[in-house]
């Protein structure tokens, strides 16, 4: 059924629902406007709502801060999340089951503020294989709600944080790899179109890591599903992500001497930014710049014997493989290496314990679906040829063809850390070129694509520089009132108090210190195209 069938179903349900008002149990959802005034009886007339492949698993209305989420055995919620949920005003909470194969089985819910909705649908994305839906936190679903939206999330299929579910299930793969939120935004779309009888104003998605990846899927496969996409720290090179930490992990399990332990890994931080720090005119312990550093691990070599202040030649060579981007033999693309400024990211095995374990599981249950494969079997010149070769552009998410997207005049707005040291920073920028590369024209690109690097962020938060910016207010800005985002001013935070401002800068510029000021103070820079 497509989505415009599927949405007359649902105005039928609304007709129902106004039915039901019209008897005296509430107003009707013509009545309602905007701000949405719902009730009781219209949240669980929801129950009977009949769409294809959905199943309507619950529908009733949550008071003020009455969210209670489902938790495991012995589980409790943290002090953070207490008060989070007890925050959340009265809101619809719609359960489901998508169907859409036969060996589908995916989970999702819509909440719906009974009072004060904006007149948009807010979706969130998921974490590495995580089976779960993102009820609190950052970037939840109780952010949505909180800020007057209907939101949305989904498990994606399956339940549990491994690639497992998707060992001789190739239908769950497609449904975790971009099925499952597509799913999930057109049966959010008709149970709003049902309760508030009214199709959403604007449309957003927002994503982060694997949730990055599934928002340039939606961008790429179904360009009329959202206004605006952002996509944070985006895993699209799925494969070339799980190859580049088995790589180097491989390296190591093989020559244990080449580990790099943390007080080598702080020598390394300490050499990058002697060489790349006061690059900018700024000494503040973030590269501002990690493309233009040329920092070679080698001048940190010990002379003799291994020391406390100097690296072996095997960690030496272990840190070069963690800068360098090694060709894909069969297509050419490069995998994608760290830069220097993300070595306070690094483990003792290179990348991340997360990109290992995902990669891992990527191998032994998708690729190769071998419940025996172990990283000592990982060959870099030919499994990352099998792995997208099997893989079909299913997790991948490589096409840069956006036109469609862009031309409906969709927005689409990445950041991504300099310092990630579990998704390479290089794989946003790469994507980027491919998609001007194709559309043959960068300010046609930017009117609706930009690419905002942070220098000092690691994955998706955290580092030594600012790494937090409200950047669903910066999407609406854009979507709805045409102002393209030129700068974006983030923040930093020590002790709960903000010590830093930044402006990020859309790529390729980077911000440039003004010469006067305060080198804390966003003002005191502005946007630049770098000089070589």
């Amino acid at each position: 059924m497509t989505q415009a069938s599927r949405l007359i179903v649902g105005w039928g349900v609304a007709v129902a629902l106004a039915g039901v008002a019209a008897c005296g149990t509430g107003p009707a959802p013509e009545e309602s406007e905007v701000s949405g005034a719902g009730s009781p009886p219209l949240c669980e007339a929801l129950a009977s709502l009949s769409l294809s492949n959905v199943q309507i698993t619950m529908a009733e209305v949550v008071p003020a801060g009455g969210f209670e989420p489902p938790l495991p055995p012995g589980r409790s919620l943290s002090g953070g999340q207490v008060r989070q949920y007890g925050a959340l005003p009265e809101f619809c909470r719609v359960a489901a089951t998508l169907t859409p194969s036969d060996d589908s089985d995916i989970k999702m819910e819509v909440w719906l503020p009974t009072d004060g909705w904006n007149g948009k649908l807010q979706a969130v994305g998921n974490g590495a294989f995580t089976g779960s839906l993102r009820y609190g936190g950052g970037r939840s679903m109780s952010t949505g709600l909180e800020r007057g939206y209907a939101t949305t999330s989904t498990d994606t299929g399956h339940v549990g944080g491994s690639a497992e579910f998707g060992y001789q299930h190739p239908e769950k793969v497609i449904d975790f790899g971009y099925r499952s939120v597509h799913e999930m935004t057109v049966t959010a779309k008709d149970v709003i179109a049902a309760y508030y009888g009214d199709a959403p104003d604007y449309s957003y998605f927002f994503g982060c890591s694997a949730g990055g990846r599934q928002a340039i899927a939606e961008a790429q496969k179904y360009p009329e599903d959202y206004d605006g996409i952002v996509a944070w720290a985006p895993g699209n090179d799925w494969m070339g992500r799980a190859a580049g930490a088995l790589r180097v992990a491989k390296h190591v399990h093989d020559n244990p001497a080449a580990a790099l332990p943390e007080a080598k890994r702080a020598l390394l931080v300490e050499g990058a930014l002697e060489a790349c720090d006061a690059a900018d005119g700024v000494e503040d312990r973030v590269i501002n710049d990690p493309e233009r550093c040329d920092f070679d691990p080698g001048v940190l070599e010990c002379d003799g014997a291994d020391g406390a202040d100097c690296l072996t030649a095997a960690q030496v060579g272990t840190a070069r493989m963690m800068y360098e981007s090694p060709a894909n033999p069969a297509s050419g693309r490069l995998i994608t290496g760290a830069y220097p400024g993300s070595e306070a990211n690094w483990t003792d095995e290179g990348w991340t314990r997360s990109a290992r374990n995902t990669g891992l599981e990527q191998y032994r249950y998708l690729t190769y679906q071998d419940l025996d494969w172990t990283i000592d079997r990982f060959d870099f010149e030919t499994d990352i040829a099998k792995a997208e070769e099997v893989d079909g552009e299913t997790l991948n998410t490589l096409d840069p063809d956006l036109r469609p997207f862009l031309e409906r005049g969709g927005k689409l707005l990445t950041s991504h850390g300099w310092s990630d040291a579990q998704i390479s920073p290089v794989n946003a920028i790469q994507y980027y070129r491919r998609v001007v590369e194709l559309v043959g024209d960068e300010d046609v690109v930017q009117e609706g694509y930009r690419l905002f690097m942070a220098p000092g962020m690691g994955h998706c938060a955290g580092g030594e520089g600012p790494n937090w910016f409200d950047a669903l207010t910066v999407m609406e800005q854009w979507v709805e009132e045409g102002q393209a985002p030129d700068q974006i001013v983030a923040q930093r935070e020590r002790d709960g108090q903000v010590d830093r401002t930044r402006p990020l800068c859309p790529y390729p510029q980077v911000a440039v210190y003004n010469g006067s000021g305060s080198t804390d103070a966003a003002e005191n820079f502005s946007c630049q195209l770098p000089t070589d």
